[in-house]
């Protein structure tokens, strides 16, 4: 078995740095950033581009080059790809390409979940080694019950990948199912759930996250949600165009927010199409985030 660096995390059984370990590497390094990529018609107008696959890859590696040098990772926005079809999950192949030459960790923001082999698919589709569409780490949908996402589980876990688990979204239908259950809710009980998770993972950071709205306010403490307990990454979006800022981020997760890696996507989008911008915009959010 290779031998361990300090201060890194191996996956079991695969001798490999764990996703959590390389994610807390990348934000001690860069700062607490994730930018979106999310592709959306009327951005792509904005930035006087076609709502065509060569409008998306340009708007997609534009924005990469910008952010790279700053960005802990990126997440780009799955159906914003899909919407193009098969030509669009090409530029999406190429987008996680570069983002692997440029040493940028990726979030393929696809919210998969399903049941068995399906979940075993969507499973090797976005962790598998080889696999084109191979993330760093991908969302998953928790709702057909945890234990359904097993598959993306151990397949991460074996590779070195990550998943960001749902679990308190800023939608308003979101509490009608996430907080069901008040002090037993349902994002309670995922967030214990990736905690256990995370007992497979040594060191300061495992590599099941969770995905919770720099927006949801209350919930937390409402919830008795404690995510420090977790140990592991909280996927923060709605930083900046949703409203939240930095400031709200570190009231909404306190003694957890060492977790959280800020999500912007809009605010820093609308500031292109020039490089220099993106990077202004992505830098400002960034210092914010770090306090400066």
């Amino acid at each position: 078995m290779p031998e361990q660096v300090p201060g890194t995390q191996l996956v079991p059984g695969a001798g490999r740095e764990s996703f959590g370990s390389r994610l807390g590497a990348a934000m001690a390094a860069r700062g607490p950033l994730c930018v979106g990529i999310d592709p959306h018609p009327s951005l792509l107008s904005a930035w006087g581009l076609k709502d065509d696959v060569e409008g998306l890859r340009a708007f997609s590696l534009t924005v990469l080059d910008a952010v790279a040098p700053l960005a802990a990772a990126i997440k780009p926005q799955v159906a914003l790809y899909e919407r193009h079809g098969s030509a669009g999950m090409a530029v999406l192949e190429e987008v996680l390409a570069v983002a692997r030459d440029e040493s940028v960790l990726t979030i393929a923001d696809a919210k998969r979940g399903d049941i068995g082999s399906t979940m075993a698919a969507y499973a090797d589709a976005w962790l598998r080694d080889g696999s084109p569409l191979a993330a760093d780490s991908v969302t998953l949908s928790p709702y057909l019950g945890f234990e359904s996402l097993r598959p993306a589980l151990d397949l991460a876990a074996e590779t070195g990948r990550g998943v960001f688990v749902l679990a308190l979204t800023s939608n308003p239908e979101g509490p009608s199912v996430q907080h069901v259950g008040g002090a037993d809710s349902v994002a309670r009980r995922i967030a214990l759930a990736a905690g256990g998770e995370n007992l497979r993972y040594p060191g300061d950071m495992g590599s099941v996250g969770l995905v919770v709205g720099a927006t949801v306010g209350s919930a937390l403490v409402d919830l008795d949600m404690d995510l420090a307990a977790v140990r592991g990454p909280i996927l923060a979006p709605g930083l900046g165009a949703q409203g939240a800022t930095p400031a709200h981020l570190r009231a909404t997760f306190g003694n957890a927010y060492a977790q959280v890696l800020g999500t912007s996507s809009r605010d820093i989008l609308a500031a292109g199409p020039e490089r220099g911008a993106l990077r202004d915009a992505a830098r400002r959010t960034l210092d914010g985030l770090r306090g400066e």
